[in-house]
């Protein structure tokens, strides 16, 4: 429960002078934080904690300006500014428009860019709107932002959950140290337990495919395959579950804030928006000159398709596990695009366009699910609702800093060979091909991936959770995630409800020392 003094008649707003300040200088920070850490280590860092504490910070200075931060809304305004930057910047940004510089096409960079761009911005305001829907639940885990919320609330309340918070930080930084996932273990007592047992079971059949069973199940494309069967049963759970008019209105009294016409509105203006880009992408790249008609039509269609499918797969991926693997769908994607037999070029607008889709989504789903917290759970559904649209705008503010940060530093980083390292897979399959034996394999292996997500069901999301831990090479990542479902377990037959809440805000606090134990790390790594 939120602290009574913080319920406030009007939520803060970025057009605050101090505060729009402050949001604009943290999200370049974050973009250039994100551009130089893809580049240089081929990851991006959750700097959503350290925009939080940054603006804490400014509240304890006795300047008047500086009074709205003592607003834990002001500084979750500040936290989704400087996530959306980093997360923008980096995979939405960077990743893409490297993949043509790779394979020699400079002249597909720009097109590119203005195509991610647009899809960034239109990632997060589809996340905006079906935040809280049958599909993306806003009760759901989303455990990063989980981890932000209880950082910013500890550092207003203090008391008992400032304590457990600090305990669990600290179990974070230390298991971080010796090398543990500690937010595979964090996420474990917070997330649907169905669906981070599949994830830790995938985690673990890829760690031990080849001692075990002596067979690399990534070079026969078994995780590619489990993931297009998932995928596309998790797109026709989604279909359904839009056109269902029972299940549309209990929608609201079930507690959405949502109901199915708006989710199937938002669905809607989505394909519009993925076609126009895709048109926008061809026409720019020139793709309307080596294509025929009917392959031209055919790009459109399936480019629009994937965008759709890479954005689902990531964001349920991201609201239940926290982790999401859009480097490898976006690789799934370039396979398919491979074996359709498009052009080269097209293949790099395609692969380039797949991979930025979700990112944004993903975040922007981590900073919402901050402020849903800490704004009441949706106690308060009109200020909930107006805490959203104010995030949104912030988060937009720092999706727009990211793109002029990497338009003005992307030549310079690539001149000097800092190039996400990704980027010379997608290129390598580019250029090598894929044979016709990959298809049967990813035919076989859909037929899995389809059943288990179909028995699962749209709640569970078992089989895309599934096959997003056999595409990550991690099996440590698995015990983690298996060892903190079975303490949960533990914890929760032997436990009351009052050490149920404390145990997740010390998860929270494991994610959280995680997150800080990395981003730190990486930013020395670069210094050397």
């Amino acid at each position: 429960m939120v602290n009574k003094k913080h319920i406030e008649k009007s939520h803060p707003t970025i057009l605050n002078p101090a505060i729009m300040i402050v949001v604009i200088l943290m999200s370049v920070i974050g973009a250039i934080i994100g551009v130089q850490l893809i580049t240089s280590l081929g990851i991006s860092a959750n700097t959503s904690i350290v925009g939080a504490v940054f603006a804490m910070i400014l509240a304890r200075i006795p300047l008047k300006m500086l009074f709205k931060f003592k607003s834990i809304h002001s500084q979750n305004l500040v936290q989704t500014s400087i996530s959306a930057a980093t997360f923008g910047a980096a995979s939405s940004l960077m990743l893409p428009i490297g993949i043509p510089y790779v394979l020699g096409m400079h002249h597909l960079i720009m097109p590119l860019f203005i195509g991610v761009t647009v899809a960034m911005f239109i990632d997060a305001i589809l996340l905006y709107k079906m935040f809280d829907t049958k599909v993306f639940p806003a009760k759901e885990a989303w455990p990063p932002g989980i981890a932000t919320a209880e950082a910013i609330k500890a550092g207003d309340e203090g008391g008992s959950r400032a304590k457990f918070l600090l305990v669990g930080i600290g179990i974070g930084v230390v298991g971080s140290f010796l090398k543990i996932p500690m937010s595979a273990f964090g996420v474990a007592f917070i997330g649907n337990i169905w669906a981070l047992t599949m994830f830790g079971v995938g985690l673990l059949l890829r760690g031990y495919s080849t001692p075990i069973f002596g067979v690399d199940i990534n070079e026969l494309y078994i995780p590619h395959g489990f993931m297009i069967g998932a995928g596309i049963v998790a797109l026709v759970q989604v279909v359904i579950l839009i056109f269902n008019k029972k299940k549309g209105e209990a929608a609201i009294e079930e507690g959405f804030s949502r109901g199915n016409k708006e989710l199937g509105q938002a669905f809607g203006y989505g394909f519009i928006a993925y076609v126009a880009i895709s048109i926008l992408l061809a026409v720019l790249g020139g793709l309307y000159t080596d294509m025929s008609p009917g392959m031209l039509i055919g790009f459109i269609f399936f480019a629009t398709l994937a965008a759709f499918a890479h954005e689902l797969i990531v964001g349920i991926a991201a609201m239940h596990a926290g982790w999401f693997p859009a480097f490898a769908v976006a690789l799934i994607t370039l396979i398919i695009g491979i074996l359709i037999g498009f052009p080269v070029e097209a293949l790099a607008l395609l692969v380039g366009f797949s991979a930025c889709t979700g990112v944004a989504f993903a975040d922007m789903g981590y900073d919402l699910k901050t402020g849903y917290i800490i704004r009441g759970n949706g106690t308060d559904m009109e200020f909930e609702k107006k805490g959203r649209r104010h995030q949104l705008y912030a988060g937009l503010v720092g999706f727009f800093v990211a793109a002029i940060v990497v338009l003005l530093s992307f030549d310079a980083y690539f001149s000097q060979g800092l190039i996400p390292p990704v980027n010379h897979v997608y290129a390598a399959t580019i250029e090598s091909g894929i044979s016709g034996d990959i298809a049967k394999q990813l035919l076989i292996w859909a037929i899995p991936g389809a059943l288990i997500q179909f028995i699962g069901g749209s709640k569970r999301q078992m089989g895309i959770l599934f096959a997003t831990g056999l595409l990550l090479l991690n099996p440590i990542a698995g015990w983690a995630v298996l060892a903190g479902i079975v303490i949960r377990f533990i914890i929760m037959k032997s436990s009351a409800a009052k050490h149920e809440q404390n145990m997740t805000i010390m998860a929270a606090g494991i994610i959280a020392g995680d997150a800080i134990y990395n981003f730190f790390n990486s930013i020395l790594k670069v210094g050397k």
